[in-house]
């Protein structure tokens, strides 16, 4: 795969090159930082926002950082290191181009070296350039060696501020997010299921003690039981188990009236 550059500019002269010969944080440090989160099971949320400040601090002279993770349905998770960064990638998504959204769908490096020159997202360009950002380098987050799970990027005010040094280092944090974001979004997703199973089953415990209390009242069968209730929630516009749920804390509080009179 070629350096992703912009047409006619060469990065082995970019200016930049001197500014960037080393990261501004110890890339060690950095990497980690993230092994660490990763065995501290945290949340999504936590490690998009850790993933987005080394980004932000690892790469010389960046204005603002950004992280967008994509699920198996499409839905983004993101987290900002500023407004800035927050503002350039909402313009992403709202014209559905830039270079974050190429990173992720294309899975390669992208670089911008200067947005008021770029002529491959000409609408997210010229929105963007009027923010002030003018130099943009975007990661793929490869999970698994080719599944793009989302992008990493960091935004400069500066054109041409990015460089070879600067592509490895994102490169290199790049591939530790990335198995960081996808074994926490995999945790995530287990304990949602998790959670799911539990209240399912709590809400299948419920349905049946509501049955049980209509049979005790008089129903001529579980079927009878069920169908009493399922009755009451269509009228009343609420789930079966919200039903037996609130007969059976009428139930509670009655006895409960009774006993302490």
């Amino acid at each position: 795969m070629t350096e992703p550059t912009t047409p006619g500019q060469d990065p082995t002269t970019s200016p930049s090159d001197e500014r960037s010969s080393a990261p501004s944080v110890d890339l060690t440090w950095a990497l980690s930082q993230m092994s660490g989160l990763l065995l501290s099971r945290e949340t999504v949320d936590t490690a998009l926002e850790l993933v987005t400040t080394l980004a932000a601090t690892a790469t010389a002279g960046t204005l603002g950082a950004a992280v967008t993770l994509v699920d198996e349905h499409g839905t983004r998770s993101k987290a900002a290191s500023n407004s800035a960064a927050e503002q350039a990638d909402t313009l992403q998504y709202e014209y559905d181009e830039g270079p974050c959204l190429t990173a992720w769908r294309n899975r390669e490096l992208v670089r911008v070296d200067d947005t008021t020159t770029d002529g491959r997202w000409p609408r997210w360009n010229e929105a963007v350039s009027r923010l002030g950002v003018r130099s943009v380098l975007s990661a793929p987050l490869l999970a698994g060696g080719d599944e793009s799970i989302g992008a990493m990027k960091v935004y400069c005010e500066r054109p041409m501020n990015y460089g070879p040094q600067d592509e490895h280092v994102m490169r290199l944090l790049a591939s530790q997010a990335a198995i960081l974001l996808a074994n926490t979004q995999s945790l995530a997703a287990a304990r949602r299921l998790s959670r799911q199973l539990t209240d399912a089953l709590a809400g299948r415990d419920a349905i049946a003690q509501a049955t049980g209390v209509l049979l005790a009242q008089g129903a001529r069968s579980r079927q009878d039981a069920f169908a009493t209730l399922a009755a009451t929630a269509r009228q009343s516009e609420r789930s079966v188990e919200d039903v037996a749920r609130a007969l059976l804390a009428a139930v509670a509080a009655r006895n409960s009236g009774s006993v302490t009179s």
